[in-house]
């Protein structure tokens, strides 16, 4: 396309000389002169009709060469319209060339300043873009953080409340087992006090008995005949004092058993309140946390959709920036040799117009 261009360019500019010298040769005061030397109208109209013939050619074949339809109606204006109608079509086409290059000037400054809206705006997105997808991350790690201690957190407390209920369940049966245990020293204690009892009422009775008998010999009187005297059992001090020491070890064992159950009691009482105090600790951790994720979550969803939203922009920008090299490049690349050729284009016609106008012939004729 730019190798086409030149070639026209150059194409161009040859035509406008062609067309130039034309209207030169042809709108000179010398050539009027020639043309009217004689006062023949016939050879007059004549002669114009051989001079406008003779610009049609010209511009015909620049027409021919250039392929430009617009020298071609020219040319075939120049056989047909007066040289004023020829002139008012040259002025025109300067009109429409300086307002093409308006137009192209005007197109230049509106890519340059929309290619650079375009880089900035999307400068700015792909920040956002990244700034929201480091946002995601970090709420996504936050979020997988917290759903990791929530989860401890609830196997600790459930954990807790396992223990506490064993905890229960063994305090439940020792207590009975010291129920037992006191229940038992306790008919110990009664049975072996009631034995004592006994023994000790009837070893009594015999040895007041016996003091007796003795007292009933020494005044004369005899036992009966038969009878030996009754003497007390040697082993039935040890018996009772037996029945004594295992009275006081039930004793002894039923006290140890109930400071034992207080000191259970209190090191499971002391156990529930502690357990119960991790747990609402722990309980409240975890509602907190849970507040915590679902903003965290919150906050991902609503950064996610402003992350899609951003990438539909850029896609939208990445759109717009290709369109604007298709309208943009090919006038940026060649916008100073389009207005270079244009000018000297225009440049051309108005001199074409000036010879329309009566412009010096001589220096055409001398060159020719």
């Amino acid at each position: 396309m730019d190798q086409e261009y030149e070639e026209r360019t150059k194409t161009r500019q040859q035509e406008i000389g062609a067309v130039s010298k034309a209207l030169a040769f042809l709108s000179s005061d010398e050539a009027h002169d020639l043309f009217t030397r004689t006062f023949n109208p016939a050879l007059l109209q004549v002669q114009s009709v051989s001079r406008r013939d003779a610009i049609a050619a010209v511009l015909a074949k620049a027409a021919a060469k250039s392929q430009d339809p617009r020298l071609s109606n020219l040319a075939v204006s120049a056989r047909l319209d007066a040289f004023t109608k020829v002139k008012k079509s040259i002025q025109d086409m300067v009109d429409k060339l300086i307002k093409e290059s308006e137009d192209e000037i005007k197109h230049k400054d509106f890519c340059i300043e929309e290619l650079n809206n375009n880089e900035r705006d999307t400068e700015m997105k792909e920040r956002d873009r990244d700034d929201l997808v480091a946002k995601i991350d970090d709420l996504a790690s936050s979020i997988d953080s917290l759903a990791k201690a929530i989860e401890v957190l609830k196997a600790e407390v459930a954990e807790m409340q396992v223990q506490m209920k064993r905890a229960g369940e063994d305090r439940e049966k020792a207590n009975k087992e010291f129920q037992t245990t006191v229940a038992d020293q306790r008919a110990t204690q009664k049975l072996l006090t009631a034995a004592l009892g006994i023994l000790k009422g009837f070893y009594e009775k015999a040895a007041l008995a016996q003091i007796k008998s003795h007292d009933q010999q020494q005044v004369g009187q005899a036992p009966p005949p038969g009878f030996k005297s009754y003497e007390k059992n040697a082993a039935s001090g040890g018996v009772m004092g037996m029945m004594s020491t295992i009275i006081n070890d039930a004793k002894a064992m039923e006290a140890e058993a109930i400071r034992g159950e207080e000191d259970s009691q209190k090191t499971y009482e002391d156990f529930v309140k502690d357990t119960n105090n991790s747990v609402d600790e722990k309980t409240k951790d975890i509602t907190s946390k849970s507040e915590t994720k679902a903003r965290a979550e919150s906050d991902k969803v609503e950064a996610e959709t402003e992350r899609d939203s951003v990438l539909g922009e850029l896609e939208q920008l990445a759109n717009e920036n290709a369109d604007l090299h298709k309208s943009c490049d090919f006038t940026l690349k060649n916008f100073e040799l389009r207005q270079t050729s244009r000018a000297e284009e225009v440049e051309a016609l108005k001199q074409s117009i000036a010879m329309f106008s009566g412009a010096s012939f001589s220096a055409f004729l001398e060159k020719n």
